[in-house]
């Protein structure tokens, strides 16, 4: 593997000096970027091209290729583990995703097994591979999963959900089930980061996109508890470099304390929270990753470079900051305007 030419992401995750604060974006990869519209006309269907590792590693690089981003993402989707469980996975339009054999039952949770990450999503495996190859040390690759938590929401509810009355409803009223499915599917992700780590993955990040929708102790238990045991799990250590971890729980600014407790490197902030102050709560425990509103890329670049400035003045001085946007990118942004504020972090910091 070549040697990395550009690392200021992994040391400010890691809170080491930086020349500039890094920055990446989520789904930086993705619809607002006219050339992945046309890879993933050609992969046919969004699975076709999350499945062809060259083609994932073609728009995993292409953001890259526009702008002078710290860091690339692999390309793929946080519904491969339970895909490769056999709940079948399929995208419908203008319903995202859905699943043909949703969990319902004590019975299909006992028979669901854990997925080997060489064998069912092998494709992931290569698509880091090949995406390290042709990095070829430019930037740090980051690897991800869902939380079990989040993943159990989908798998239960059969698709996305704007009240989450099944698996709540399986929570208060059958939680056994659900913390045998929430067990498996922290063994799961172990199992599919500690691959993606093996196989290149320089820094990983689990996303909990649905954990904010919990009570508080309902976070801990069925959300936290889970995230903390993979994060004692994985690999922390590559190549001779820390592997770092990322933990982002969108809605989740009121239990930063605890997320930082659970041993990861770096917490991710959604929007509704001020870096500042989120950093005056952790204190030293942990690096900050965020957290501009997205839609603030629907603006002019005078905005866009006054919004940049102030996250960068709130977060204060010293390292342990990565800019990034508090959730991922809208398909319906102008890339110029993401050109706007790659260039803006770079050049305040």
């Amino acid at each position: 593997m070549s040697e990395l030419k550009n690392d200021r992401f992994l040391r400010a995750l890691l809170k080491e000096p930086v020349d500039k604060t890094p920055v990446w974006i989520m789904r930086q990869a993705g619809r607002y970027l006219p050339e992945y519209r046309a890879t993933r006309a050609r992969a046919g269907s969004f699975m076709d091209l999350c499945e062809n590792p060259e083609l994932a590693c073609e728009v995993t690089l292409q953001p890259l290729q526009r702008f002078d981003l710290d860091a690339a993402i692999l390309f793929s989707d946080i519904l491969t583990i339970p895909d490769a469980m056999g709940l079948g996975l399929y995208f419908s339009e203008g319903e995202g995703p859905r699943f043909k054999h949703p969990v319902t039952s004590a019975a299909q949770v006992a028979a669901l097994g854990v997925p080997d990450p060489e064998e069912s999503l092998r494709y992931v495996m290569d698509a880091v591979r090949t995406i390290r190859r042709e990095l070829d040390g430019r930037v740090p690759l980051i690897g991800f999963s869902g939380s079990p938590w989040t993943l159990a929401t989908y798998m239960v509810e059969g698709g996305s959900s704007k009240d989450f009355g099944k698996v709540k409803g399986m929570l208060y009223s059958d939680p056994t089930t659900l913390h045998l499915l929430l067990a498996k599917l922290a063994e799961s992700v172990t199992h599919y980061l500690n691959a993606q780590i093996r196989a290149g993955a320089q820094a990983v990040m689990i996303f909990d996109t649905w954990g904010g929708s919990l009570a508080p102790q309902a976070y801990r238990d069925y959300s936290l508890n889970y995230m903390s045991q993979i994060i004692e799990g994985l690999q922390r250590e590559a190549q001779g470099r820390k592997v770092p971890v990322v933990l982002f729980t969108k809605g989740g600014a009121q239990w930063l304390e605890n997320m930082a407790e659970t041993g990861c490197d770096a917490l991710g902030l959604d929007w509704t929270i001020n870096i500042g102050e989120a950093r005056q709560r952790v204190g030293d425990k942990v690096a900050l990753q965020g957290n501009m509103d997205p839609c603030v890329l629907y603006s002019d670049p005078e905005t866009i470079r006054t919004q940049v400035q102030q996250i960068i003045r709130d977060f204060g001085e010293g390292s342990g900051h990565v800019f990034n946007l508090g959730h991922g990118i809208h398909q319906h942004i102008d890339p110029e305007n993401v050109k706007v504020l790659v260039d803006a972090v770079h050049e305040f910091s």
